[in-house]
């Protein structure tokens, strides 16, 4: 039996990167997936290929940052489909590439999208979950980089991923007795890291120096450490971080 069989999920940032590879897994293992982004031309490409392999999703354009936007997003998911069982809160911007690491403006734009996206997400989300006998599960994609400090990063990015850790804990504490989970990944590097400051060679074997795997992480290793979490396998972890980053945390 599929892993997310009947299940109904919305994913963010999926027009591209690592939502689109979350995207399309749920939907090999038996979801119903609404794909939701800003790229509404790249997102509905994904949700048409997922749909032309066989298997059920679509896609609405979404605004993590607008509350409005997101109500009608999860008022349209559960009224087209009658619940939302999962919730993968993936949208989010890097803090690698600016040249002002003490900008005010970019730590705005950082924390609105990384941090008070994920709140919206989860405020609307346990919204409709709590009506359903059967819960939820929500998974909040962070970052190695709101466990550990670095230097050559915005701290908005940071203190944004930080956020997301923290809340990810409150609202698994708040919400367990009502069966929903609430759980976040954090993914180390990965490949998606392609700005002209984290993509040069010297930053990047500087990186590298410091994973004891070696290697950059891949895409799919984090999907499957979000599907895990977002399925029935993961029936008593609440409040968790898991985290992908080849053991550069570890030590």
């Amino acid at each position: 039996m599929a892993r997310l069989e009947g299940k109904i999920a919305i994913v963010t940032g999926a027009a591209r990167g690592m939502g689109e590879v979350e995207a399309r897994l749920f939907a090999e293992e038996g979801a119903t997936v609404v794909l939701c982004d800003v790229s509404d031309a790249d997102g509905q490409r994904v949700a048409d290929d997922i749909i032309s392999a066989g298997a059920a999703a679509e896609y609405a354009h979404l605004n993590v940052t607008d509350e409005d936007n997101w109500r009608q997003v999860i008022a349209d998911t559960v009224g087209k489909f009658g619940r939302l069982d999962v919730l993968v809160n993936n949208a989010g911007i890097s803090g690698y590439d600016e040249e002002d690491n003490l900008g005010t403006t970019t730590w705005d734009r950082l924390l609105d999208i990384n941090a008070k996206g994920v709140f919206l997400g989860m405020k609307h989300a346990i919204g409709a979950m709590e009506q359903q006998d059967a819960g939820g599960s929500i998974v909040n994609i962070s970052s190695i980089s709101g466990i550990v400090g670095q230097d050559f990063i915005h701290m908005g990015y940071n203190a944004s991923k930080g956020a997301v850790r923290l809340m990810t804990k409150s609202a698994a504490v708040r919400w367990a007795a009502a069966g929903i989970r609430v759980n976040s990944v954090h993914p180390g590097l990965m490949p998606a890291m392609s700005g002209p400051r984290s993509a040069s060679p010297t930053t990047r074997d500087a990186m590298l120096a410091n994973i004891p795997m070696q290697r950059i992480g891949r895409r799919d290793e984090v999907a499957y450490a979000v599907l895990f979490l977002a399925s029935d396998e993961a029936s008593y972890v609440t409040g968790a971080e898991l985290v992908v980053d080849g053991g550069f945390t570890a030590q």
